[in-house]
């Protein structure tokens, strides 16, 4: 691994990575809020969704497709637009599911996201695709090895991804602790889309 990157390069990465995965984003907002509607079990596709997901998408991106965005940005433009209008959507969708998460009964109608959602939803998630050009931009910078570089890259966003989406997926476990009203529930669900939609102003 030395060979392609310094140990102080590594480190750069590994902190980059880690801020950039802890920090609130949709992703970690709708686990937050899985966490604490529907508990951890049930999170847990959605949490390999994105664990796997989107070091999956960094490779692609890695590997060709950031390269289409620099020869076409009109469509990543496109991309954005239309990402955007799904995490409204999904804002939506939060704010309004009223299902309170009982470990007893798993008879409600509202269901957490499934592996194959979380996975495709990080195609949709403009934070995900800034994280992923912007990685492959700045620490892929060696042609004899680029191959490498982006796996390694990859491989530290799938560790970094598990620390975080784990620990984001549990922090709304234990707010469930302290919200255990249906009402107050539907409350943070509706601060959850709230925040979601903040998360995306950025990116207009």
């Amino acid at each position: 691994m030395v060979e392609f990157y310094t140990w102080s390069m590594l480190l750069s990465i590994v902190t980059f990575t880690l801020s950039t995965v802890l920090t609130p984003g949709p992703n970690n907002i709708m686990l937050l809020s899985s966490g604490l509607t529907f508990g951890y079990r049930r999170t847990i596709p959605h949490i390999f969704g994105i664990v796997l997901g989107f070091p999956f998408m960094v490779i692609v991106v890695g590997l060709g497709m950031g390269a289409i965005f620099e020869q076409f940005p009109f469509l990543f433009t496109v991309l954005k637009i239309v990402g955007i209008i799904y995490l409204f959507w999904m804002a939506y969708k939060i704010a309004t599911n009223k299902s309170v998460y009982n470990i007893d009964d798993n008879s409600n109608n509202s269901k957490p996201f499934s592996f194959l959602q979380a996975a495709i939803f990080q195609w949709v998630n403009p934070k995900a695709w800034i994280m992923a050009i912007t990685s492959i931009s700045v620490f892929v910078t060696s042609e004899q090895y680029h191959f490498q570089e982006v796996f390694i890259v990859s491989f530290i966003y799938f560790l970094s991804g598990i620390i975080s989406t784990n620990s984001w997926a549990l922090g709304g476990v234990i707010l469930k602790r302290f919200i255990t009203n249906e009402h107050y529930v539907h409350i943070f669900n509706i601060t959850m889309a709230l925040l979601l939609v903040v998360s995306i102003l950025p990116f207009f």
